[in-house]
């Protein structure tokens, strides 16, 4: 198949791209450095109609990973790359003539701050979803699905809190605070959450381009489905990082007011860093998010073969920078 991956410098991306290149698809690639990968590269701005229309032609099916997943910024720059983006993309898609399109989201489209609790892939709602990049990716979902059509099957897939080796985004600020002892619990820290090891989210999306068509006009969420108690997987990350887990705890309501406070300053002062803390990431650490995975398991003829017991063991190799684990 000949399929055309976008955003594959990030983590999830470039693991996607690698298993389409490993079962022999004809894989192009499009972001806006190089991605280093063995394939067809094409360097732009997926809001760029002339760059997305010279990477799409040709394409069987186009896999769109590509945004603005910061926590802080204008929303301009959130509607640029995921809204506008992601119209992008479609406009090109249909002028192409490509039949299939797989539009990467995330659950916080439909996460409007309370516990989740075994549901599964609610509707995106940019009204309630909490936060500029969750906001963004709504309203994108919701164009992505709407282009669904005979001519062009659309299926979006939201992978939950994905994560792994070389991860910047989760891993990466979850070890750089633990390491600066400014890691605590919020809330009881017994709000089972769900994750998604990076090979297993890079599989279900495989998958996911197989299955489209068949499977058309509808959002599925991906996660491990191995809900833990959020303190434990925050202690477990940083183990397998060797630096110490989480140290006190932080009440719930105390937390989301310091968030509102951060965000706050970082938006008055047009800070670019990250700050310690915002409303949405309060929320996540403190209630309750794991899917029911019937659906998602059944639409796409996947599993995850990676456990979490597994996931952290590779994590820790890394770190110490031996060889991962096998699965076998």
């Amino acid at each position: 198949m000949r399929v055309l991956v976008t955003g594959a410098s990030g983590m999830l991306g470039r693991a996607t791209a690698t298993g389409l290149l490993e079962r022999g698809d004809e894989v192009t690639v499009l972001q806006r450095r190089p991605a280093g990968l063995p394939c067809a590269e094409v360097l732009g701005d997926v809001a760029d109609p002339d760059v997305v229309a010279r990477a799409v032609r040709g394409r069987d099916a186009v896999l769109h990973l590509a945004a603005k997943v910061d926590v802080t910024g204008p929303w301009a720059e959130y509607a640029h790359a995921n809204v506008a983006g992601t119209r992008t993309v479609l406009d090109a898609c249909r002028a192409a003539g490509v039949g299939r399109l797989v539009h990467v989201s995330s659950p916080s489209v439909a996460h409007a701050g309370t516990a989740l609790t075994g549901v599964g892939a609610g509707p995106a709602d940019p009204a309630r979803a909490r936060g500029r990049y969750s906001r963004s990716k709504a309203v994108a979902e919701q164009d992505a699905l709407a282009a669904d059509s005979p001519a062009l099957a659309v299926l979006a897939v939201r992978p939950h809190l994905v994560w792994g080796p070389g991860d910047t985004q989760l891993v990466g600020r979850i070890v750089e605070r633990a390491r600066a002892g400014r890691l605590p619990v919020i809330g009881s820290g017994v709000a089972l959450i769900d994750t998604t090891y990076v090979d297993n989210a890079a599989a279900a999306l495989v998958a996911a381009v197989d299955a489209c068509g068949p499977v058309h006009g509808e959002a599925l969420v991906v996660s491990n489905g191995e809900p833990r108690p959020v303190a434990e997987v925050l202690d477990r990350l940083c183990r397998a990082a060797g630096v110490p887990g989480p140290r006190g705890r932080v009440p719930f309501g105390v937390a989301w007011v310091a968030g509102a406070a951060a965000e706050a300053v970082w938006a008055g002062t047009r800070r670019r860093s990250i700050p310690p803390l915002t409303r949405f990431l309060a929320e996540q650490l403190a209630t309750a998010h794991w899917f029911d995975q019937r659906r998602t398991r059944a639409a796409l003829g996947w599993r995850p073969e990676v456990g979490l017991d597994e996931g952290f063991a590779r994590l820790r190799a890394w770190y110490l920078g031996g060889d991962a684990p096998s699965s076998a």
